[in-house]
């Protein structure tokens, strides 16, 4: 066979393998088989979509890599979730920076909380420590206080934050989302004019949470993102009065 019909025969079967991870897509968000339950066999599900078996096992596999089905070996495929990660994913990279910041401003908040209850000395020494790598920054570069001299230790910073709170869901979410504010901010303003970090709430939300006191830990949170929250609403209005 030639190289031009092995890619047409290559390119076939992927098209094949696609419509079946949207065939199973639609049946595990549609509760054909419920989260915990296992799915048929390769044999039944190729027997149903009238495909070869390969063709499912590949589809599974993408699945799995997903998030939505897992393996458990000599025991067969069970529904880990109905809904697909990644489809949940790319509806935040559309939503607006606005939605994608106050997101993340619900995930620090609860983070800080949880971090008062659960933080050990390591963490706080962790916070302490990016929060002075930050001020360093800001003192030897004042023409560019707060913006891409700074953004990431302030990432680091308040990645510390939320990782004391040793949940690692909230982790692992916050990271994509702290991800994505960052690049919606990037895209929309430049670093020119990202809001400027002021050190002062960044070490106030520090000794509320080594105090122990969740109440405090979130209120300081809260005053720390105020900052930031209106600068971007600032920005976003003049963006909305040039248009």
């Amino acid at each position: 066979m030639t190289s031009d019909g092995s890619s047409l025969h290559a390119a076939g079967r992927r098209s094949l393998v696609d419509t079946t991870i949207d065939q199973l897509r639609e049946q595990l968000a549609g509760g054909a088989w419920p989260v915990g339950s296992q799915i048929p066999t390769e044999h039944e599900l190729a027997e149903r979509l009238q495909v070869g078996r390969n063709t499912v096992r590949e589809a599974i596999r993408v699945l799995v890599h997903a998030g939505m089905l897992v393996s458990r070996q000599g025991e067969g495929t069970f529904v880990r979730s109905t809904s697909d990660p990644a489809a949940v994913l790319r509806g935040v990279q559309r939503s607006g920076i606005r939605d994608v910041l106050e997101v993340r401003a619900a995930l620090e908040t609860e983070a800080a909380r949880l971090a008062a209850l659960r933080h050990t000395p390591a963490d706080v020494d962790r916070m302490r420590a990016a929060l002075a790598r930050e001020a360093e920054v800001i003192a030897s570069h004042p023409e560019r206080t707060g913006r891409e001299a700074t953004v990431e230790h302030d990432l680091e910073f308040h990645t510390a934050v939320v990782e004391a709170a040793h949940n690692p869901a909230l982790t692992e979410v916050y990271r994509y989302f702290g991800a994505s504010v960052r690049e919606s901010m990037t895209t929309a303003f430049g670093d020119h004019d990202m809001p400027e970090v002021v050190v002062a709430t960044h070490a106030a939300l520090v000794d509320a949470i080594e105090s122990g006191d969740p109440d405090r830990a979130e209120a300081a949170c809260r005053a720390l993102l105020a900052g930031p929250t209106a600068a971007v609403e600032q920005l976003l209005a003049a963006i909305a009065a040039r248009k």
